[in-house]
Formats: structure tokens, C-alpha cells, sequence
């Protein structure tokens, strides 16, 4: 069953990635602003997006079998390989941006020397295509080795994989109408973020009229860089904890124990909230010392700041899809895939409404920060509408004590943030260094003193969940 499964997937996914390669112009067309394909000063920027389109797109196929052997791997308790085979791709990726420098050299900033526009190497011009290539093959070779170090793990796991194609009465009857909503889920995300980058690259046009008018210009880079910075404690926290959770959810859901189910998926929501909900709070008290040292040199050391405010406004979106991504489990485990769907139809409208609205006639500066807002206040939506329905499926969701945690946690959360915000303002005001150095002095001092803050507050206030999970990590590290 597994073998015909992966099959018929391999050659979806297939199919789909020759189609989007084939079709990668009109994609663009799709995502850019109309000014690409109309003003011939930007016909070079549109080139080089396309050809990234077509080297990356690939990355379609890998990533969907990385997920697919992940998922069999899982079914088999063997978690750790989706967990470390990313580690190869980070690699691969450094090492093409390695080479990349190494061949090519640093980015010019022709705001602070004019007679370097229009060259591949400026903060305003495209690639060429030996650039294009190192970086678009790069990032695709690493999503393929990240797939492929999963296959020799199938085998120990006790799965070993033939070509099946006998798909007709093979029982996938019932796995393909749960894989219709699945992907038909997809294509309304892909609708949603279609709309917001086409949004972002208006952002990104306007900064690429000229360095007079430019300053703050924020559009896709700022948007999705913030994206990546914010989402790390998700992929840390709550993606290890909802697939260690998903296993056990799928075997409340067949035994017919919604109880448990509900259980377990409100304990894991609690045990995530705090680890997630700290750092959403400390983020916009750190997000200028985080870009600064991230950013804060070479041709980026006079536009660093653009990204501080929407990394700062990210913290609270990423609470909500937190909160919206861990009750998707449940749904999954109990095969209400079309429930699902319907509920993102709903997150991807709010997305793509509140986009639009709060993008007209704005500056360039406020782009992304905008998209953010749209964004945070679309996964609220999706996180409300989400444990309301599962509440009423499962028979509650232990509301009023999820709340009552969620004050009690959050009180500790401001307060360590109040504290980490004094200690960042003290550092920059008597620090005897400057820029960079100050900038990872109060990151690490405000970091620290947020952490001791937060632990005492909430032993203070018996938050079982912090102490729990203090006391798992020392004990690993001890055994260790």
C-alpha cells in the first residue's frame, strides 16, 4: 500500500514540477509587480527571477518526497532523521553561498557609490547567470540530499520501497479523496501568498527607482527575511512537538478516545505556548540588535533598520499560527481534511482582504510591515475559528483553564520582556562601544536576563510547564 502511495505521488509531484518549470514566465507573471514586464529598465530583474523560478522550482518534487518519506518514517516512530536531515541541506546552502562569495564577492552599495549601478554585483541590479546558477542549483542540490539521506532510514525502519503501479482497487480510494482537500488546501495557501508577494514586490519596484527615493523601501526581501528570522523557534518547538504528537493523536482518533485526543492536544498546546509565547513578546524589544548584527554590514549597513519592524510585528503573527498549526493536527489525525480546507479558505480571504486594504496608498517603507499586520490578523482569525470547531468536535478543549494558563504565562512573558527592554536601553546608553559590538553585547546581556526573569516569575507562579521543560533539558545535558 505504502509503495503504490509513494508511486503515485513521485509521479504527481512530477508531473507538477515539469509543468511549473515549463510554465516559470508566467508564473512570474503571477508574483511580480506589472512594472517587470512592462518598464525595460527592469527587464534584466525579470530575467533573473525567472531563471531563479526555473533552478528552484525543482525543489518542488524533493521537498514533497522528503515530507512523504519523513511521514513513513514517522508512522514507524522514527523521528530523528526528519529532524537532522535538514542539517546536510544548511550545509550545501552555506557552501554555495561560500562559493558564491568566493567567486563573486560582496554585494556594492550604489547608494554610497553611484558608479557601480546597474552591475550584477549592486544592491540595485540583477545576476548574471553564473550567479543564478551557483545559487539556484545550490539551494536545489541541498533540498535533494536532504531527501535522499531519508531513503537508506526507510529500509532500517522496515519498509523497503518497489515501484507499485497497480493503483486500481489497491485501497487508495480513501487516502486520494483526503489528498484532493490536502492539496486543493495548497492551492488557496498558494492564492494567499501569490497576492501578498505580488503586494511585496510593489514595495520592492519602488526601491529600485533610485537611492533619493528609495530610503525604507521595504518589499518582499524585508518580508520573508523576518519570516524566515520569527519562524525559528516554530521549527525548533512546535514542529518537533507536533510531530511527536501527531502519532499518538492518530491512535486516540482510531480508538474512538476524543477525550484523549482533546487531552493531549491542549497539553501539547500549553508545553508550546511556553517556549513560543516568551520569545514573541522579547522579539520586538530585540528585533533592532537581532538585524543589526544580522545585517548591520557591508552594503546592508545603512538599510539594516528596514527590517526591524517587521520582525518586531511577526512575534505576535507567529503565537496565532502556532496556535493554528498544532490544532491542524488533531483535524488530520481525526480525517476531517475538507474541515480543514474550508477553515483556510477563511485565513487565506482575511489574508488576501486585509493585504489589499492596508497596502493602498501607502509609502514603500511600510510595505511589509503592513503585510505583516495582514498576516498576523488572518492566522487569529484561522487560530479562533480552529479551536472552536475542534472544541465542539472533541467535546471541549479545556477553554477556561487554557486561558487562565495562557494570563498567568503572558504575565510573565511582559514582565521578563519590561526587564529585557531596561537592560537593552542601559546598554546602549552607558556601552563605551558602538554599533555592532554594543548591538551583540545588549542582544546577549537582555537575552539572558529575560531568561532568569522568566524562569523565576513563573516558579514564582507555579507555571508547571516551564519547569517541565527545564527539567527535561537539564536532565538530558546531565545524562550527557
Amino acid at each position: 500500500y505504502t509503495s503504490r502511495l509513494i508511486t503515485l505521488a513521485a509521479l504527481f509531484l512530477a508531473g507538477v514540477t515539469a509543468v511549473l518549470v515549463v510554465a516559470a514566465p508566467w508564473l512570474m507573471r503571477l508574483f511580480l509587480d506589472p512594472a517587470f514586464f512592462t518598464s525595460p529598465d527592469l527587464a534584466a530583474h525579470r530575467d533573473s527571477a525567472i531563471a531563479f523560478a526555473r533552478y528552484c522550482l525543482p525543489q518542488v518534487f524533493f521537498y514533497g518526497m522528503f515530507v512523504l518519506a519523513g511521514q513513513v518514517l514517522n508512522s514507524r516512530r522514527v523521528f530523528g532523521p526528519m529532524m537532522w536531515a535538514p542539517i546536510a541541506n544548511n550545509a550545501i546552502a552555506i557552501a554555495a553561498l561560500g562559493a558564491y562569495l568566493w567567486f563573486f564577492g560582496g554585494a556594492n552599495d550604489v547608494c554610497a557609490n553611484p558608479s557601480l549601478a546597474g552591475g550584477t554585483n549592486s544592491t540595485l541590479g540583477p545576476y548574471s547567470s553564473g550567479q543564478e546558477a551557483l545559487l539556484g542549483l545550490g539551494s536545489t542540490l541541498g533540498i535533494a540530499v536532504q531527501f535522499l539521506i531519508l531513503v537508506p532510514y526507510l529500509r532500517r525502519a522496515g519498509f523497503t520501497f518497489s515501484p507499485r503501479f497497480d493503483f486500481k482497487d489497491a485501497g487508495l480510494t480513501h487516502t486520494l479523496k483526503l489528498g484532493v482537500w490536502t492539496v486543493l488546501f495548497v492551492i488557496v495557501n498558494q492564492i494567499a501568498y501569490t497576492v501578498v508577494v505580488r503586494l511585496a514586490s510593489s514595495g520592492a519596484v519602488r526601491s529600485l527607482d533610485g537611492c533619493s527615493d528609495s530610503g525604507g523601501a521595504t518589499g518582499y526581501t524585508v518580508y520573508s527575511t523576518a519570516f524566515l528570522i520569527a519562524m525559528v523557534p516554530h521549527s525548533i518547538a512546535t514542529v518537533s512537538l507536533a510531530t511527536a504528537m501527531l502519532p499518538r493523536l492518530s491512535a486516540f482518533a482510531a480508538d474512538g478516545d476524543l477525550r484523549g485526543l482533546a487531552t493531549s492536544v491542549t497539553s501539547t498546546m500549553r508545553t508550546t505556548y511556553a517556549l513560543i509565547l516568551p520569545f514573541a513578546l522579547l522579539l520586538p524589544v530585540i528585533s533592532l540588535d537581532l538585524v543589526h548584527i544580522g545585517f548591520g554590514y557591508g552594503a546592508a549597513s545603512s538599510s539594516y533598520r528596514d527590517f526591524a519592524p517587521s520582525l518586531a510585528l511577526f512575534g505576535v503573527g507567529i503565537v496565532f499560527f502556532t496556535s493554528h498549526y498544532l490544532l491542524l493536527r488533531a483535524f488530520y489525525a481525526l480525517e476531517r481534511n475538507r474541515l480543514v480546507f474550508f477553515i483556510q479558505c477563511a485565513i487565506a480571504a482575511a489574508n488576501i482582504a486585509l493585504a489589499w486594504l492596508l497596502t493602498r496608498n501607502i509609502s514603500a517603507a511600510d510595505t511589509a510591515p503592513r503585510l505583516v499586520i495582514a498576516y498576523t490578523c488572518a492566522y487569529a482569525v484561522g487560530a479562533c475559528i480552529s479551536f472552536y470547531v475542534l472544541s465542539r468536535l472533541v467535546g471541549g478543549l479545556a477553554a477556561n483553564q487554557l486561558v487562565g494558563y495562557l494570563v498567568r504565562l503572558g504575565a510573565c512573558a511582559v514582565a521578563a520582556a519590561g526587564v529585557a527592554w531596561l537592560t537593552t536601553t542601559g546598554v546602549h546608553t552607558w556601552s563605551p562601544w558602538g554599533g555592532w559590538t554594543t548591538a551583540l553585547v545588549s542582544l546577549f546581556v537582555s537575552l539572558g536576563v529575560a531568561v532568569l526573569a522568566f524562569l523565576a516569575l513563573t516558579r514564582a507562579l507555579r507555571v508547571r510547564e516551564v519547569g517541565e521543560i527545564v527539567a527535561t533539558l537539564t536532565g538530558r545535558l546531565g545524562r550527557r
